[in-house]
């Protein structure tokens, strides 16, 4: 397991999301004999990312499966190995990857419950990066939320740090059906401060609750994954001008926490959403559609504002790259907007 940083004050260690998924990881392997992580360099190499760093030293090559570049080979593997009672922890290189093996994930391990009458379980975590990172060009630069939202039969988490990546991974590898991991790469090296309660071996989130990161009455943000981070920045900016924001961290994306976000429009009667996905049939799309059909439309005193990454394949130029997805000031502008 990957050591914690280092000690802060009483009750509370500091750790990145890389090692908070480390250790997780590590707690649960080390829990249930039948799990066990599989994918590409997640073992001698220590993973691509450093993720499973320490992982194949401590429990060895029977639970820390190196591959071949295979995603389709290894993925319909780690299927049928669930079908047979294990628990895959898959591992995408990046969830670009998962392309090549996308009819594993939803035509076998989401529709195999429903088609086999019950007669069948697939408990598996297809986990990895997810959206943009840093000039990795178009074609790893995908956001994948909405796609797999879509899919019945599929739980889909994005976490936002330590404690939503210890509490949602273990959460995800206990449950009994098939989840997909969404993380970050670029919040792998954010390191956030963990309360001792979120390192315990039990710790867990409850999958479909979303969490309020900071209250307020003026306007509703509603984000996940790294636009927390943005959606905070902004929120924190707009304060100083005397505008209150209350921020919700998603954490689920299906099934979506749609009691957290109307109760939050019934006080704030404004909403703005954020995401790096693109815009249609996104993220945000489906919580206006929330909105538009429930009595939570009622509340709204103007109309929802999205803020989205740019509807373009990811340039691979920096600077282009830094134009395509949201940052703060755009929430603030988006959050003005809403106000006026």
């Amino acid at each position: 397991m990957l050591r914690i940083v280092h000690k802060l004050r009483s009750g509370f260690a500091k750790m990145t999301v890389r090692e908070a998924i480390n250790s997780a990881m590590a707690q649960e392997i080390e829990r249930d004999s039948n799990v066990f992580l599989i994918g590409e360099e997640v073992g001698q190499y220590q993973g691509a990312y450093k993720v499973s760093k320490g992982l194949y030293d401590r429990f060895g090559k029977s639970r820390i499966w190196d591959t071949p570049i295979t995603e389709a080979g290894f993925t319909g593997l780690s299927v049928g190995a669930a079908m047979y009672g294990l628990k895959p922890i898959v591992e995408f290189m990046t969830f670009n990857f998962a392309m090549q093996a996308i009819d594993h994930v939803i035509n076998s391990a989401a529709k195999l419950h429903y088609m086999s009458a019950g007669g069948l379980r697939t408990s598996i975590v297809f986990r990895g990066i997810n959206g943009a990172a840093a000039s990795v060009a178009a074609q790893h630069s995908q956001c994948f939320a909405a796609w797999y939202s879509q899919v019945p039969g599929l739980i889909v988490l994005s976490p936002y740090d330590c404690d939503d990546a210890r509490g949602l991974l273990k959460a995800a590898v206990r449950d009994p059906n098939p989840v997909v991991f969404l993380e970050n790469e670029i919040m792998y090296n954010e390191a956030f401060e963990v309360p001792d309660n979120v390192m315990d071996k039990d710790y867990l989130i409850p999958i479909g609750k979303a969490k309020i990161m900071r209250e307020g009455k003026d306007v509703t943000i509603v984000t996940f994954s790294k636009m927390v981070k943005f959606s905070m920045l902004a929120a924190a900016e707009l304060e100083r001008e005397g505008i209150s924001c209350e921020v919700i961290n998603l954490r689920t994306l299906k099934p979506l926490d749609r009691n957290t976000i109307i109760e939050s429009i019934k006080k704030t009667h404004r909403v703005v959403t954020v995401e790096e996905g693109w815009g249609q049939c996104g993220i945000g799309a489906e919580i206006c559609s929330v909105i538009n059909e429930t009595n939570a439309f009622f509340h709204l005193d103007a109309p929802i504002v999205r803020v989205t990454g740019a509807d373009i394949p990811t340039p691979y130029a920096f600077n282009l790259e830094e134009l395509s997805f949201p940052k703060a000031h755009n929430i603030v502008e988006a959050v003005k907007l809403v106000l006026k």
